[in-house]
């Protein structure tokens, strides 16, 4: 058995609990499946015969093993496609499988195609002869792209196992009309040819990458389903409506705003909503910033620079007199020592960070001059 073409430590052993893992390394990391019913009972002795097989890109698909084959998750199977044969690896075996099945609403039935064998060596030197087409034909297929002059965009091509077909994937913001391509394509490369449209966020699984946080992509390595991402979710986690910051590399809105914001939500029930400033006998406050895990909110007065800690229990008071025409002397209240001590913990972040940044700027200011006397001395030399 070999591990996939792209693990880095390709020795061909399989990790994993009771094999139920992938490559030696955890595979290409693309779509990667831990099945955590492994060494649970099975409900009955018979094992369920439909396994999940994936593909190029993290594409998956189910398959019946009517053969009755010993497999093995990341084990390579030719299997039955429409007019010809493919080679993917097993991703799914067991009660897992019946489980996704369920929950993608698919039946059990005649539609699922089989498994025709183990791959054979020769079979994985065949696919991997004609994997090496891919990346010609997509050069080539976007210089003719251009030539016909039509607003799409060519991300990737996957060649069919038995190299009779092979298939476009694309985006595009409105609809194509490629029935010139497909004929120029099919009579160019002699292959059958399949258009597939695919979104920003599918094109980005597909092709991969880091993001921003220093991790590959969620889209193209677990993440499946897409949700839909507003700039509301940035707006309740208080982040900066910064289109270059909350974009991901598909250029939609980062997927990783919906993790936290169910948690954001919940606590934001005790955060009230400030619309107008605050009214006291010393002045107006405005809000400044909101730090809800905490529960205390910045206020500054007008024409003043310092800004204030509260609670949020201070400012449902204050709100509550303001509705009633009534003004406390000061958005602040008396306070004890402990609360004292942690508002002078709050602010220590503040300080810390101030004297970092005069330490540098000195530095900065001491190597500037630094550098002008030893070019002025270095010109008087020449």
């Amino acid at each position: 058995m070999s591990a996939c073409s792209s693990c880095s430590n390709g020795n061909g052993s399989i990790a994993g609990c009771n094999n139920n893992g992938g490559c030696l390394t955890g595979g290409c990391n693309k779509m990667n499946v831990f099945d955590w019913l492994s060494n649970m009972e099975r409900p009955g002795p018979e094992i369920f015969d439909v396994v999940e097989v994936r593909f190029k890109g993290g594409r998956k698909d189910f398959f019946s093993n009517n053969n009755n084959l010993d497999l093995t998750t990341g084990d390579a199977v030719v299997v039955d496609v429409p007019n010809g044969h493919h080679l993917g690896y097993i991703s799914m075996q067991g009660e897992l499988v019946r489980f996704q099945m369920k929950k993608k609403k698919i039946e059990n039935d005649q539609e699922i195609r089989n498994i025709y064998r183990l791959a054979s060596p020769r079979d994985i030197e065949k696919n991997e002869e004609v994997k090496n087409r891919e990346m010609p034909t997509l050069y080539h297929a976007r210089k003719i792209i251009e030539e016909l002059k039509l607003d799409m965009k060519l991300s990737d091509v996957e060649y069919q196992a038995d190299n009779t077909k092979a298939t476009f994937y694309y985006s595009a913001d409105e609809r194509v009309d490629f029935r010139e391509l497909i004929k120029v394509l099919a009579l160019e490369f002699t292959i059958r040819v399949e258009m597939r449209q695919i979104s920003l966020r599918q094109e980005a699984g597909r092709l991969g990458g880091i993001g921003s946080c220093g991790r590959e992509l969620c889209c193209s390595t677990w993440l499946s389903d897409f949700k839909t991402v507003s700039t509301s979710a940035a707006r309740y986690q208080n982040l900066s409506l910064n289109p270059s910051k909350l974009s991901g590399q598909c250029g939609r809105l980062k997927c990783c705003l919906n993790y936290e914001l169910d948690t954001y939500l919940e606590v934001l029930k005790d955060i009230p909503t400030v619309e107008e400033p605050l009214m006291t006998k010393k002045g107006k406050a405005n809000l400044q910033k909101t730090d809800i895990f905490k529960k205390i909110m910045w206020f500054a007065y007008e024409n003043e620079n310092n800004w204030i800690p509260v609670d949020t229990d201070r400012v449902i008071e204050i709100i509550e007199l303001n509705k009633k025409g009534l003004k406390p002397d000061s958005i602040k209240v008396n306070m004890d020592e402990t609360q004292n001590e942690s508002i002078q913990a709050l602010n220590s972040d503040l300080e810390a960070l101030d004297k970092r940044f005069k330490r540098k700027s000195k530095s900065k200011y001491r190597n500037k001059n630094r550098n002008k006397r030893y070019k002025s001395g270095f010109d008087r030399r020449t």
